[in-house]
């Protein structure tokens, strides 16, 4: 297997997609933030001083969606034309245990190349973003899990993960 990010020189570069196809890209992200289980109520019952963590995470996931390009060095710009995040409290089995928010990103686009950077992104910041509004009461939080869950389109065609 021969690494497409770089050379013959072993220099990295940008890989030219110029001459692929156009094809329907999609791909599913997932992650989660373990925290302690108040940590979760309040969440769900909107006392968390800095606002609505959920909400304030999804538009945090769909921006960072959108700018991926400018984070990650060798993706290219993409025009994407749906990005979504879903978000689901899982409350502690036990007393002893901790609770979590799990955190699913659906990006799609028409384009020469895959999604899955960007759908990675937009759990990443998104669960950022949880730990930030919440880390005045919870530092201990942890994000964790994030990985592709599926993509599909283009060459490869469709992977499923999950």
């Amino acid at each position: 297997m021969t690494l497409t990010h770089f050379d013959e020189h072993g220099r990295a570069h940008m890989v030219d997609v110029g001459h692929k196809e156009d094809t329907q890209r999609e791909a599913i992200a997932r992650g989660r933030v373990l925290m302690r289980p108040e940590t979760l109520a309040l969440i769900r019952q909107g006392e968390i001083k800095k606002g609505d963590v959920l909400a304030v995470a999804q538009v945090a996931g769909i921006m960072a969606a959108k700018r991926t390009h400018e984070l990650i060095p060798m993706c290219h710009p993409l025009m994407l034309t749906h990005v979504s995040l879903q978000f689901e409290p899982q409350p502690a089995a036990a007393p002893d245990q901790l609770a979590a928010i799990d955190i699913r990103a659906t990006v799609r686009t028409t384009g020469k190349t895959g999604v899955e950077m960007e759908a990675l992104t937009a759990v990443s910041v998104a669960g950022l973003t949880i730990y930030d509004m919440c880390k005045a009461i919870d530092r201990a939080m942890t994000l964790e899990g994030v990985g592709l869950a599926r993509k599909s389109g283009g060459k490869s065609g469709e992977i499923v993960l999950e």
